[in-house]
């Protein structure tokens, strides 16, 4: 038996030496009855400034006549600790006639090909971009001189969208798989506290070389791994499918398949039309559409840590803000502390952004989006109208910046007084290839610059100095999620097609890198389910 000993109070000036004595004093213990230690989670409270602690859970070993009686007596900080089982792939009985496809290497199609390659299922996976070495090379090109790629970008290519991000780990679903997530992604290079962290986060620096180090294994285990291969075709009969068909330089080939594991991303609208052509049940749905707003880094963090900001054990400080304003929610996403805002463009014409931090987290500005909810009945009932209402405003964004991919830009307070920016101030934009002043309310309907503005007054209560004049505004932030969702029935099959997965960000069932890594997982599990491996 062991215990779990919760909310455990460490001083940002003591260090984790003094856990066993914090332990003892709260079991009212000696130390030396403490056997072992080890840390399973740890948090910032920062609700009083003032007082800034880590709250450390701490998993104990005591003889087992102490464990009773600290069971016996405790409160709700001191808990058994129910060993988790052994999460488990059964495998099915049917044998593989032909390959299993992966299309993408997004996480979601990342951890399904791993998975599957792990217990010999062998897939083919494919991706239309290109390895994550090649990718940022091509990403840095169109940042420095406005050269767009359309097959290799922040969107497309090895480890999806989520290699040019913050890297965060946070996620809100409650799977048990969410927890292997996080200990595969250390096994292959990933920081190792990413795993006890309250809010983990990997940065794109370290999550580069650990979604290679991912696919190498992949390849080692029997996997077989094609880059600048596109997903052209989807080959079915009464309603099962049968093959794929897949384009590289040019040439098109049928692959059979048993399953395919539908991974494509949510950036790839030309995937979406071919899905919508060949029948699949596909429905619009809600999503956001905002701006990007840059604040220095030390006016975030001293406004969350007061005078403990700078604090190594702190690091950049986060937040997440909502509201509700004129019936719709308006709220910051996908925070960068210490980030920058980066050019996300996948088509030519499009203006898009979003945000990405190192590791380290040390840049100038701290950044986040700041979104308002959109939903089918302010763009349209047709399940590919999303998209358009995406693309309209993405190319208006191209059109107010004066093309070659800069972004229209302004200051904060400009915008709140309604006056044009005619400089930036102190806060230096981040996007590259660059911004120019201009009016975002002439690529946004109005009712989402009205959100933004609104969203801006209403977290400068919240957080001082966080609508100050010098604030940059960018736009625009136009693919927070997906705004359609492919349907999947209980087996997570898609509902017109059996044998075809739908999964990720990209068919409208995750938010983030660690929940599209799971539904990409649990796919995979229910086509091991149905399947043994063979040696095709």
């Amino acid at each position: 038996m062991a215990l779990v000993l919760k909310n455990v109070k460490l001083p940002l000036a003591a260090d984790e030496s003094s856990l066993k004595h914090l332990a003892a004093r709260a079991l009212a213990v000696p130390e030396s009855a403490i056997r072992s230690l080890r840390v399973v989670r740890v948090s910032t409270d920062a609700r009083k400034k003032n007082d800034i602690v880590q709250l450390y859970s701490l998993r104990l070993e005591l003889d087992k006549a102490d464990e009773k009686r600290i069971l016996a007596r405790a409160g709700n900080d001191v808990e058994e600790i129910q060993e988790q089982a052994q999460l488990t792939f059964r495998q099915g009985e049917r044998p593989l006639a032909a390959p299993v496809i992966v299309v993408g290497m997004g996480p979601a199609g990342l951890f399904a090909a791993y998975v599957l390659a792990k217990y010999g299922y062998r897939p083919i996976v494919i991706d239309r971009g290109r390895d994550v070495q090649s990718r940022t090379a091509d990403v840095d090109a169109f940042c420095a001189t406005g050269k767009l790629d359309t097959e290799s970008n922040v969107m497309f290519g090895e480890g999806g969208a989520g290699a040019f991000s913050d890297g965060k780990l946070v996620t809100r679903i409650k799977d048990p798989l969410a927890q292997s997530v996080l200990e595969t992604l250390a096994a292959f290079g990933a920081p190792q506290e990413i795993c006890i962290q309250a809010k983990p986060h990997v940065g794109t620096d370290k999550l580069k070389k650990t979604v290679q180090s991912i696919r190498q294994e992949i390849v080692r285990l029997g996997g077989e791994v094609r880059f600048e291969t596109k997903l052209t075709g989807i080959e079915s009969c009464d309603g099962v499918l049968r093959a794929v068909r897949v384009s590289k330089n040019g040439m098109e080939t049928r692959l059979s398949c048993a399953a395919c594991v539908l991974a494509h991303g949510q950036g790839a609208r030309d995937t979406y039309r071919l899905l919508a052509a060949s029948g699949l049940e596909l429905v619009p749905k809600a999503f956001a559409v905002g701006v990007r707003i840059e604040h220095p880094r030390t006016l975030i963090d001293e406004a969350q840590f007061g005078r403990f900001a700078g604090n190594p054990r702190l690091g950049a400080a986060e937040y997440h803000l909502s509201e509700q304003i004129g019936g719709r929610g308006v709220y910051t996403f996908c925070m960068c502390p210490g980030g920058v805002v980066i050019a996300s463009a996948s088509e030519a014409g499009q203006v898009v952004t979003n945000g990405m931090s190192y590791y380290a987290r040390d840049g100038e500005n701290s950044n986040a989006a700041i979104v308002v909810q959109v939903t089918p009945a302010d763009y349209g009932d047709d399940p590919l109208d999303g998209l358009r209402f995406q693309d309209v405003i993405e190319r208006a964004a191209y059109q107010a910046g004066g093309g070659g991919y800069i972004a229209p830009a302004c200051c904060a307070g400009d915008l709140l007084a309604g006056r044009v920016t005619k400089s930036f101030g102190s806060v230096r934009p981040t996007y590259k290839p660059g911004v120019c002043a201009a009016d975002i309310g002439a690529c946004l309907p109005d009712y989402i610059t009205n959100g933004v503005r609104a969203g801006i007054q209403a977290f400068g209560r919240r957080i001082k100095g966080y609508d100050m004049q010098d604030a940059v505004i960018t736009a625009v932030e136009s693919r927070t999620s997906a705004p359609l969702r492919i349907l999947r029935d209980e087996n997570r099959e898609a509902t017109r097609c059996k044998g075809l997965y739908p999964v990720g960000e990209g068919a409208g069932y995750a938010g983030g890198i660690v929940s599209a890594a799971v539904d990409g997982l649990r796919a995979a599990q229910a086509i091991m389910a149905l399947y043994k491996p063979d040696a095709l």
